[in-house]
């Protein structure tokens, strides 16, 4: 995950922000990307750091959860990070200077909730926040979130660092 840290650093150094809707335009006119940049999946967004060469590989998007049973090919053409070569969850609409405690991407999630699987990493979820930082932190048994200050959990719009807006995930295809 820190390697996908310092590849949305890398992108937004030349785009002014991580990947969002408002990136896709730029990244085809100056890549001329064959690449399907869509804003469904946290697979569309991750496709343009691809694209612009600040990831060099499909790797770096890929764990060993349920969800994604194939390892990435390493085809980094019009058929990159295909359904099932993508594990980690984006929250889109961010930059490096949102809170620095603020998701960025995360592991493995429930698509289409909040919730995470705590299966595969015995209740744990794998955080890369704005920082750079990645953490492990507990899945609560109750509820499958992530509990952070107080009783409030990672992804509620209440949470002071989501300033009342719920944020924008996108899960894995």
């Amino acid at each position: 995950m820190r390697q996908v840290h310092i590849a949305l650093l890398g992108f937004e150094a030349d785009y002014g922000r991580f990947p969002d809707a408002s990136t896709i335009a730029d990244v085809r006119s100056r890549t001329h990307t064959t690449l399907s940049l869509g804003t469904t999946s946290s697979n569309d967004y991750f496709r343009q750091l691809l694209a612009t060469g600040d990831a060099k590989t499909e790797r770096i998007f890929w764990a060993d959860v349920p969800a994604t049973p194939r390892k990435p090919n390493e085809t980094l053409g019009a058929d990159a990070l295909k359904k099932g070569e993508c594990s980690f969850s984006y929250i889109a609409g961010l930059s490096s200077s949102s809170d620095s405690a603020t998701p960025l991407a995360a592991t493995p999630m429930i698509p289409g909730t909040d919730h995470f699987d705590p299966d595969p990493f015995f209740d744990k979820a794998i955080i890369l926040r704005i920082d750079g930082s990645v953490k492990l932190e507990t899945i609560r048994t109750d509820n499958h979130k992530v509990a952070v200050a107080g009783r409030k959990t990672l992804f509620e719009p209440s949470y002071a660092i989501w300033n009342g807006k719920a944020p924008d995930i996108k899960w894995p295809e």
